[in-house]
């Protein structure tokens, strides 16, 4: 077992039924964008296709901390502009630096979150980080059954369906391909939002035409995330804002991640991965 592998292994250890049904042998997209973080809960078949990725995007680890960066700027404006106390995390991945609970509970202490995932080895590692924190919890369930998480009881638990929520779903669309309807789970998932929440995501963007040498590179990443991971599609700018529906987007809109009300002092890559992953908030009146 290479070492990176036997770091995995020991952080899973002492949970014998998850550590059962955690599959070695197939990729993760949670674990791919481990690695692509610099983490070391990956194995062996995560590491490849990170490095395949490597080969057609130098900068991913870039576009990875990009999606992070942003992740923490859109809590933090939740949290502190917006008042919101209740965050809905879908496809949160791996527990890295700046978890969603961390930012908002800096800024409001009794802020809840729900971190879903259908990873086993994410449940695994939330319950470790989470162990003694009652505001948040992981629950593991898959972005395919929206009626299994809006009822889950672990969710329901701590998020009031009645109160404003911030609905997450950072990197995780862009993995359902087209005949998993991602615009119809979407909308399942926006109808159940009360007045005055918020819907945040990020997602990979093919440019099209105006960026031939980008949507070039768009198409090869999404033919080698098809081939080895079964998912990953780059989709036009008309197709990720119709994920937000009719919600008005907030200010600067649908934009390259870093775009979006960068701090005046955060550095930004401009690798070919620039534009094409992009994010945006709305607000559902």
């Amino acid at each position: 077992m290479a070492d990176n592998d036997q770091h995995a292994g020991d952080a899973i250890a002492g949970h014998d039924r998850e550590n059962a049904r955690i599959d070695t042998s197939k990729p993760s997209i949670a674990r791919v964008y481990d690695f692509f973080l610099g983490g070391k809960d990956n194995f062996a078949i995560d590491r490849q296709v990170g490095e395949a990725t490597l080969r057609i995007a130098p900068d991913a680890p870039a576009a990875g901390r990009a999606n992070r960066a942003f992740l923490r700027r859109v809590v933090r404006h939740l949290a502190a502009e917006a008042g919101i106390r209740q965050f809905l995390d879908i496809g949160s991945g791996l527990p890295t630096q700046g978890n969603v609970h961390e930012v908002a509970q800096a800024v409001a202490p009794r802020a809840r979150v729900v971190y879903v995932d259908n990873d086993p080895i994410v449940l695994v590692h939330g319950r470790a980080l989470l162990a003694t924190n009652g505001s948040t919890t992981v629950v593991e369930a898959d972005i395919r059954d929206p009626e299994a998480i809006l009822g889950h009881p672990g969710i329901r638990a701590l998020i009031d369906f009645d109160q404003p929520v911030a609905l997450l779903l950072f990197a995780i669309l862009h993995h359902l391909n087209d005949h998993e309807d991602p615009q119809g789970i979407a909308a399942r998932f926006r109808d159940a939002l009360p007045s005055g929440s918020y819907l945040a995501l990020s997602h990979f963007h093919n440019p099209g035409p105006g960026m031939p040498e980008v949507s070039a590179q768009a198409a090869s990443a999404e033919k080698l995330f098809n081939e080895h991971l079964g998912t990953g599609r780059w989709r036009t700018r008309e197709e990720i804002l119709a994920f937000f529906g009719d919600l008005p987007l907030l200010e600067p809109g649908l934009v390259p991640l870093a775009e979006w009300r960068p701090d005046p002092d955060e550095f930004v890559e401009r690798g070919i991965t620039y534009h094409t992953f992009v994010g945006g908030v709305a607000r559902k009146p």
